[in-house]
């Protein structure tokens, strides 16, 4: 899904261990399958939740924002872009982030998978 080059974004290869991340998938997405150590906030409550970002964000540091494919975290992305906050769109999302090979872990730390 292309946003145009207003949206920051970033591929799942750059992306290195330990860069935050934020998931904003919905509770059942994230249940069955996400990146270990991402912070999950679905978009549905973001904005009643940002605070918990704001909390927990690397200060000064970037946001990197992902969902199932790119869509929802690019609403997000350009969202906290406006807040004055150093955000990015991973593209591809979770899609590519399991296609790439890079770990799923479901809600009891075991293998998980992208829904």
């Amino acid at each position: 899904m292309a946003f145009g080059s207003a949206i920051p974004t970033v591929g799942v290869d750059t992306l290195a261990p330990g860069d935050f991340l934020l998931d904003v998938r919905e509770d059942d997405e994230w249940a069955a399958g996400h990146a270990e150590g991402a912070l999950h906030i679905p978009m549905s409550d973001f904005v009643a939740r940002f605070g918990e970002l704001t909390e927990k964000a690397p200060d000064g540091g970037r946001i990197n924002v992902i969902c199932r494919s790119g869509g929802r975290s690019a609403q997000v992305t350009m969202y906290l872009v406006q807040q004055g906050m150093d955000a990015v769109n991973v593209d591809g999302g979770m899609q590519v982030w399991a296609a790439a090979g890079r770990p799923v872990v479901d809600a009891h730390g075991a293998p998980g998978a992208v829904i």
